[in-house]
């Protein structure tokens, strides 16, 4: 299976969750996407298509935690930031959007680090 292969799988698998998972002002999505080196998570309101609270490892706040940690650790570094993050704007409760990747390794770490810091999903 080539890359381009596994790419354009991902991207499938990404609209089918994407049908069902929708960010209300009450509940917004948190969005993952992560690619080789970094791991970036974003909270959406779809229904006004803003981004309402952002982290990832490329951050300068989230930089200086990092240190040479392994990228499963900065996952939950993210996670943890992007959970106080949010706790501090008065969201409480998401819609978890794994972006098509499997709910495995990184993508489970953020999600688990997030929980753990407050959010609910």
């Amino acid at each position: 299976m080539g890359e381009k292969d596994r790419r354009l799988g991902r991207l499938r698998r990404r609209q089918q969750i994407r049908k069902k998972v929708f960010g209300t002002p009450d509940r917004p999505r948190l969005c993952v996407f992560r690619s080789l080196r970094h791991i970036y998570a974003q909270i959406i309101d779809d229904t006004t298509g803003h981004t309402l609270i952002a982290a990832s490892t490329l951050d300068t706040h989230v930089r200086e935690e990092l240190g040479e940690m392994k990228k499963t650790a900065q996952a939950e570094v993210v996670g943890r930031v992007l959970a106080r993050r949010a706790l501090e704007k008065g969201v409480t409760t998401v819609v978890f959007d794994r972006g098509g990747y499997k709910y495995h390794g990184r993508v489970k770490a953020l999600a688990e680090a997030a929980r753990k810091a407050g959010l609910e999903f």
